[in-house]
């Protein structure tokens, strides 16, 4: 992970994160040779999260493919402790990775794939596979926009401790599971309220002693795929486990819980409930969308931006994507199912890299691409 790795790959990676390392360890069996981009060091994207988070499941199902996540398999490991998880298995697995990458463009000409970085460096490729992961661009709701300057905001993405709240009642607009971890860390120093949205289903964290994790991994439900009618019920109730975080939890913490923030108003906000406050400031848990607008690939996305994949196969011959929510299954959005989708979708990427059709994408655009190496795998420095 050092200096730049020069010339065409046969597959350029774009994103070193969980994603990312399970379709490096899944390439470098293959013989063809890769490369990793990230803009940031390996598990920064997990570092740069608020002090207090955990990851959503056990250990247990908190890691990649050929090594483990050391510490109690039943306990929730906190971001850092992952964060240096994932730079240690890039380090063991000596990935060729370039950090301080943004790409901001990636175009296919003929048969090769052009990305460009924010500095101007380019990478060139006979297949890309994007596992950046889903949202990624913060989203606040225009409402806010009526709020007086007065009134300190910051998206949870930009939230790490209750040290940057100043005095005065804090609202958090969101109750998913990153709205109400974050309610309850600071109604310790805070008067504070949670506005809600849709009802919550929150699973509880056991069932006859063992974790809903291991339920749920015992009764197929992380393998249900988003077609079948589990599967569907599952995406719409989107539960997930209780860790002390239902409504009577926060309740008896001290939470005010309130409405859906329906209007703001200089200092003042208003709910569906009726109830208006004047926070002092306002942290959005308001979620992310998608940001794909640097990859410049006819039949790429749809209207509403959002990638157009089968199981992370794209229409565009050579791209792939992992990390959607639901790529495959219900495991797909967690780091249970990273390397399950990787294998699945560097498969498929063998299989088309060693096609006639590949070839013939070659022949008929005009873009010469070498052949890949069935060689021993080929990499660079740890």
């Amino acid at each position: 992970m050092g200096g730049r790795t020069s010339g065409h790959q046969d597959v350029l990676v774009i994103g070193a994160g969980q994603c990312g390392l399970a379709a490096a360890n899944e390439l470098a069996t293959t013989g063809l040779t890769y490369l990793l981009v990230d803009s940031n060091a390996v598990g920064d994207g997990w570092r740069s999260r608020y002090d207090s988070l955990t990851l959503f499941t056990p250990r247990d199902l908190s890691f990649l493919p050929g090594r483990g996540l050391p510490g109690d398999p039943l306990g929730y490991a906190c971001k850092d402790e992952f964060a240096d998880y994932l730079a240690a298995y890039a380090l063991d697995g000596g990935f060729p990775i370039e950090t301080g990458v943004e790409i901001v463009s990636l175009q296919k000409v003929g048969a090769t794939f052009l990305a460009v970085s924010r500095s101007g460096a380019e990478f060139t490729s006979r297949a890309v596979v994007i596992a950046t992961g889903a949202f990624r661009q913060p989203r606040i709701p225009r409402l806010s926009q009526g709020l007086s300057s007065d009134i300190t905001q910051l998206h949870v993405d930009a939230y790490r401790n209750a040290r940057q709240i100043p005095p005065g009642p804090v609202l958090v607009v969101g109750d998913g599971a990153s709205g109400r971890e974050v309610a309850a860390e600071l109604s310790q120093y805070h008067e504070t309220y949670l506005a809600r949205g849709r009802p919550r289903r929150l699973l509880p964290e056991r069932i006859l002693g063992r974790s809903i994790w291991w339920w749920m991994r015992k009764l197929g439900l992380l393998q249900a795929s988003p077609e079948s009618m589990i599967g569907r019920a599952m995406r719409k109730a989107d539960p997930f486990p209780n860790r002390r975080r239902d409504d009577a939890a926060l309740t008896e913490m001290g939470v005010h819980l309130v409405g859906r923030l329906v209007s703001c108003s200089g200092a003042e906000v208003k709910f569906s409930d009726g109830i208006a406050i004047a926070p002092a400031s306002i942290v959005w848990a308001s979620g992310y969308r998608d940001d794909f607008g640097w990859i410049r690939i006819p039949g790429t996305v749809d209207s509403e931006s959002q990638p157009i994949h089968l199981k992370g196969v794209s229409p565009v011959a050579g791209l792939y994507f992992l990390g959607r929510p639901w790529q495959r299954n219900r495991a797909s959005a967690l780091i249970a199912g990273a390397g399950a989708d990787a294998a699945f979708v560097i498969n498929r990427l063998q299989s088309f890299l060693r096609s006639s059709d590949c070839e013939r994408d070659s022949d008929t655009r005009g873009a010469a691409s070498p052949r890949p190496r069935l060689a021993e795998p080929t990499v660079g420095p740890g």
